[in-house]
């Protein structure tokens, strides 16, 4: 890059001033001579390569002029020859201004790149000034700036430069674009890596904003953006943990590629640790150890939990206990135990866990808040309140995104402890923190509900009738569906119970009357989600589709679909194709005949914006054909 520029500033030197006398060649080679020390001073020094590539293409641009400046006043003609060649006075001002800024521009990339810039924390301040052409693009040359302190600053020099990256990308994509075309992924990943608690934390924010689409996230990802993170979530300080799980979200959201990479570290491992640090009781040794008064003062959640895990832990103690422990399911004359009750019943469950395992070492080591050898992180416990509600917050929505979709880290999670976290934070909220933990958690609990809607092993090992967990986490979602109250958590909680219709045994009846008194009189995306989920609880593909229907029909359900079908613009495919399974399922119902569904079906029949879909030209001609045989039979 540096071989072309020294030689054509030696060939100026040479042809301006060996047998001209001109003083404006005198200048040229002045000038010329300068610009050839710097670059072989460049050339001896390590530069940051982006900006160094574009400076010296201006350099060589500015030496071209001078040589053919130089080569008519160097000549091998003789004086008068010489005397009468055009060189036009007017040409040599110019030349000299490019090569002036040719030679401020080197010397701008040499302070850049030069470590012993920025010994001195009090020189951090300030920018070390602008090459000329950043008068073009002001931006490019700041980020420039911010980058090659990244690499040659102090430590406090380092953060500040990541901090101002961060500020970069948050204010425009096309921002974030060019910090990672100049590359400035690698030095925010190494100051992740070794940088201090602030440095960390910026570098750590400024990664996760620089992940706006996909192409973005795989050059991310090919700097290794995913295993810094993980032995990140790991170490301490708590913020720089919490910065590290709001910024996976971005890298999530972007790349399935991610999610992979995050599934084969100990990311969500670590993750979930952090959720569940203050959110349950830790069945470890740990805990049994240090079991006090203020210890035992548990919700009354937890409580029933441990409860029914001692039960189901008697009830089968042949087998290894390897369920999270969780329910809901107890007199509520008995939620607030006294604390010598609930030690003995811990202590029990643990005894238990003892016998069949031969060993109290849980199955998920609890996360101790520490950072063993490094000496850098607090005690948990000595943090503030406000770090730990974000860092569980932070931690539920970096789940969330992760789990979209991805069968191997919903196994992950639902392997864990996470469900019946999950069902805690949805009872309890984050203690008036405001980061939306509930919201995270409800998410998550939908996402993951979707992934095991079309799983049969995941159903099967997460949500079976006899887990404790799942039992915590559908009566979390059952009280807020019965409450109705239009929030942020409605609407996921109504999806994560319709995508759980498969794991309804026939005795539990407590689902479709809350989804049923939703059709009434709603919101539209309210009622529309209902009936989806509703939808699933009645197709051919649930196997309990007969009882599903009954109960539908008996919570009056045939009534608000008719209402639906003929006034809800928004939702009038979507109630035809739910009492067209209704139809086919029960058509013998008394409550069909008075709510007048066949004469709906007719109708329905007849509308072409409702025959043109697809599901309701497969469903609804037998559904009208099994209630007219019904109905005519019932008639007579």
């Amino acid at each position: 890059m540096l071989a072309k520029p020294i030689q054509l500033a030696d060939q100026v030197a040479k042809q301006a001033g060996w047998q001209c006398f001109r003083a404006e060649c005198m200048d040229l080679r002045s000038r010329a001579e300068k610009l050839a020390a710097l670059l072989r001073q460049a050339a001896r020094a390590e530069l940051y390569e982006r900006p160094a590539a574009r400076i010296m293409a201006d350099t060589v641009r500015a030496l071209n002029k001078a040589v053919g400046m130089a080569a008519r006043c160097f000549q091998s003609h003789s004086r008068l020859r010489r005397f009468f060649t055009l060189n036009p006075v007017s040409g040599f001002p110019r030349t000299l201004a490019l090569l002036d800024t040719a030679f401020e521009d080197v010397a701008w990339l040499l302070r850049i790149s030069s470590p012993h810039a920025d010994a001195d924390d009090d020189d951090d301040d300030g920018l070390r000034g602008l090459p000329n052409i950043a008068q073009n693009e002001p931006i490019l040359f700041l980020i420039w700036d911010h980058i090659a302190r990244l690499h040659t600053g102090s430590l406090t020099a380092r953060a500040d430069a990541a901090t101002n990256l961060a500020s970069l990308a948050r204010d425009n994509p096309h921002f974030a674009k060019l910090i990672i075309e100049e590359d400035g992924v690698a030095p925010l990943v190494k100051l992740l890596k070794d940088g201090t608690d602030d440095g960390q934390e910026a570098a750590a924010t400024a990664l996760g904003l620089l992940a706006r689409d996909e192409e973005s996230v795989d050059k991310l990802l090919h700097a290794g953006v995913c295993s810094v993170f993980a032995a990140a979530l790991k170490e301490p300080p708590m913020r720089v943990q919490a910065a590290v799980a709001e910024a996976i979200p971005s890298l999530a959201h972007h790349s399935q590629k991610c999610q992979d990479l995050f599934a084969q570290t100990n990311a969500v491992r670590h993750l979930v640790g952090h959720l569940a640090a203050g959110t349950i009781q830790e069945h470890s040794r740990y805990y049994i150890a240090g079991t006090g008064s203020r210890n035992m003062n548990m919700t009354s959640l937890h409580s029933v939990v441990l409860a029914k895990t001692f039960s189901v832990h008697q009830g089968s103690s042949g087998s290894p206990a390897s369920e999270p422990p969780s329910s809901s399911e107890a007199p509520g004359s008995q939620q607030q135990a006294g604390k010598n009750q609930m030690q003995s019943v811990v202590q029990s469950a643990m005894a238990a866990k003892t016998k069949t395992n031969g060993s109290l070492v849980p199955p998920f080591r609890p996360q101790l808040g520490t950072s063993g050898s490094s000496g850098r992180g607090a005690v948990r416990e000595v943090e503030d309140p406000e770090t730990k509600a974000r860092l569980k917050a932070m931690a539920a929505r970096a789940l969330w995104k992760l789990a979209r979709g991805h069968l191997g880290v919903c196994k992950s999670i639902t392997d864990s402890r996470a469900l019946l976290c999950f069902a805690v934070l949805l009872e309890k909220g984050d203690g008036g923190m405001g980061t939306s933990v509930q919201y995270y958690s409800a998410m998550a609990i939908m996402e993951i509900c979707r992934v095991a809607e079309h799983s049969l092993a995941l159903r099967q090992s997460a949500f079976k009738p006899s887990s404790p967990a799942a039992k915590a986490v559908v009566d979390q979602l059952l009280h807020i569906v019965s409450k109705g109250e239009y929030d942020d958590l409605l609407l996921p909680c109504i999806t994560a119970l319709g995508c759980l219709a498969r794991t309804f045994t026939a005795s539990e009846n407590r689902v479709i009357g809350p989804l049923v008194e939703l059709l009434d009189e709603r919101e539209p995306p309210i009622i529309k989600e209902a009936m989806l989920a509703l939808t699933k609880f009645a197709c051919n593909e649930n196997h309990l589709h007969v009882n599903h229907c009954k109960a539908i029909v008996d919570n009056g359900g045939a009534r608000h679909l008719v209402q639906l079908v003929y006034l809800g613009d928004e939702v009038q495919i979507e109630a035809l194709i739910l009492l067209c399974f209704i139809a086919l399922h029960v058509p013998e119902s008394e409550e069909l005949a008075q709510a007048g569904v066949l004469a709906v079906l007719l109708w329905a029949s007849k509308q072409a914006h409702m025959v043109q879909d697809m599901r309701v030209d497969a469903l609804l001609p037998d559904a009208k054909g099994r209630l007219e045989l019904f109905q005519s039979r019932a008639s007579r």
